[in-house]
């Protein structure tokens, strides 16, 4: 019987969403992330909740989505639905991602349309996925030794998960080209240096740290705050992040279908630098 890998907890009106997968670094699977759509739902519209967090257990916050089930080509009854005339026919990595995906997107526009403040509390790594649910939150709060790192271009990917569309905003043009074109790894405090990142707390103090501006904004006017949510995304046209996250999707998608993502798979695995060909997938 499957574990269960996403939890809800609470502490008062503050309700905080755990994902605990710890054998694969926190990762995203199908079942992991409609749990997440499902649990990101639940906190978004319960009007007792007034402060939601959003962490990882195992001291990571999430690896993004689960490459290993993506190399494994995804369940070929499961992702029947996504593409009915195919049945009998082996899904490819790019079906395979779209079924973990639209869940993953689907969670990320609650985040943005819940009328009260979420936060990521991020301890580890936040990497490609993980790095996009936790730059889709309002407030992002991070463990002195958190690192985040946009993560695709290692596999041959394009960016989803609001991560093409939030970094422009967020960094401006051309750090958000830097990052996704150089990659680097950033430390809690080069993050919070590029604004990415609201504050840095160190280790020990780190669990009182965020749960007590958690409790704080959870006593806040929350009507007020979601309205101001609502007046600020308005004014930074988060209205587009909807077709965005389909653009996103569709060319993910795509990419993944190439042999570049497969050279990068592999790579990724067996623990190499990829040797990408630059070929537009077939």
């Amino acid at each position: 019987m499957r574990r269960e890998t996403i939890r809800l907890e609470r502490e008062g009106p503050v309700g905080i969403v755990v994902i605990d997968r710890p054998e694969r670094f926190n990762s995203l699977d199908p079942e992991t992330a409609r749990d997440l759509r499902r649990a990101g739902l639940q906190l978004a519209r319960d009007a007792t909740v007034r402060c939601a967090v959003l962490r990882g257990s195992h001291g990571v916050f999430c690896s993004g989505a689960d490459l290993k089930y993506v190399r494994e080509g995804g369940e070929a009854d499961d992702l029947a639905y996504l593409r009915p005339e195919a049945k009998g026919v082996e899904p490819g990595y790019g079906v395979a991602f779209k079924e973990i995906l639209e869940y993953l997107h689907a969670t990320i526009s609650e985040i943005r349309r819940a009328p009260k403040p979420f936060i990521a509390v991020v301890e580890g790594i936040a990497a490609a996925g993980g790095f996009g649910l936790a730059m889709s939150c309002d407030l992002v709060f991070a463990a002195e030794g958190a690192c985040f790192e946009w993560a695709y271009a290692r596999t041959g990917l394009t960016g989803a998960e609001s991560t093409t569309f939030l970094l422009p905003r967020l960094l401006g043009l051309r750090r958000a080209l830097g990052l996704a074109f150089l990659n680097p790894r950033l430390s809690a405090r080069e993050a919070q240096d590029l604004g990415l990142v609201t504050a840095v707390f160190p280790a020990p103090a780190f669990e009182e740290s965020w749960r007590t501006v958690a409790q704080q904004l959870a006593a806040g006017p929350t009507e007020a705050y979601g309205i101001m949510k609502r007046l600020l995304n308005e004014a930074a046209g988060m209205g587009a992040l909807e077709d965005h996250l389909a653009r996103e999707l569709s060319a993910l998608t795509r990419i993944a279908e190439g042999a570049d993502f497969a050279e990068g798979l592999s790579a990724f695995f067996q623990k190499r630098p990829p040797e990408f060909r630059g070929e537009e997938p077939d």
